[in-house]
């Protein structure tokens, strides 16, 4: 069972070798990396790749751990014992299966995505070691214990928002996706948009590294950014020469699809005024 890039997706190789490896040592693969670099997508192109169904669980502010292992509806179960309902003899029919446990009972192997991790409370993380250890965990209510029937390929996305604890950390492989380099991201575009003139794709990805490489840029557009712009560029059918920056504002044409905040928008009019003053 070995991941590599699909037809959708590029791996670098130390991507692939991270997976891989996650993979031989049956540990969840912590993927960190900047908002957009594919971290969520990865996880959705190792289950193409191993021709493996998917199971998502995305982690909101309010999540816990908890919910991904089940939940007893002890509200319902009243209210149908008020109502003389038969079903309240079996409190079985007022658990609702979490995530861990979908995957845990699933008929074949499955990659489970743990999605952004980061966003939930501290506790979070350590609330769910023993269950991504030893892949089972106890039902209360009814008594039973559910184990995994065959283990998961486990991804767990961070966008590093708040540091997880050592103890998790230690049970996870890690892997940092850096941002693509120009060779990289273009084959990336390739994949997505394969009749892209060179010159035009060329043109692009000068602007858009430089764009990105400006000093004190409050957030630097991702690869996911990228590919929207690339996407109005062709859908507003322009020239490589209609992609220069406006020299009164020095930002690029459809720089809403790249810059998502006033901050930098202003950034880039202020060195433009900077630029003219320098040269009066």
């Amino acid at each position: 069972m070995q991941f590599k890039s699909t037809s959708s997706y590029i791996a670098p190789d130390d991507l692939t070798m991270a997976v891989n490896a996650a993979i031989t040592l049956e540990r969840p693969l912590l993927v960190k990396g900047e908002p957009g670099t594919g971290k969520t997508e990865l996880a959705r192109q190792i289950a193409a790749s191993l021709g493996l169904p998917i199971v998502e669980w995305n982690i909101k502010s309010t999540t816990k751990a908890q919910q991904g292992l089940y939940e007893y509806d002890a509200v319902s179960r009243l209210r149908d014992s008020q109502l003389g309902d038969a079903r309240v003899h079996d409190i079985g029919n007022y658990i609702r299966k979490g995530k861990l446990w979908q995957a845990f009972e699933a008929p074949g192997k499955v990659v489970l995505l743990i999605d952004e991790i980061d966003k939930a409370d501290i506790e979070f993380p350590n609330d769910l070691l023993q269950e991504l250890d030893r892949m089972e965990f106890h039902v209360y209510e009814t008594g039973e214990t559910v184990q995994a029937q065959h283990r998961p390929v486990v991804i767990i996305t961070s966008n590093n928002e708040k540091e997880l604890p050592d103890a998790f950390l230690r049970r996870c492989f890690f892997h940092y996706i850096r941002f693509p380099d120009a060779e990289t991201l273009a084959r990336i575009v390739a994949v997505h948009f394969p009749n892209l003139k060179p010159r035009l794709l060329s043109t692009a990805l000068e602007q858009f590294f430089e764009l990105r490489e400006t000093p004190g840029l409050k957030k630097r557009p991702s690869t996911s950014e990228m590919l929207d712009w690339l996407k109005l560029i062709l859908a507003s059918d322009l020239a490589p020469e209609d992609l220069k920056r406006d020299p009164a504002t020095m930002l690029p044409k459809l720089h809403g699809a790249l810059l998502k905040n006033e901050q930098d928008v202003a950034l880039f009019e202020k060195l433009a005024f900077l630029a003219r003053r320098q040269t009066r």
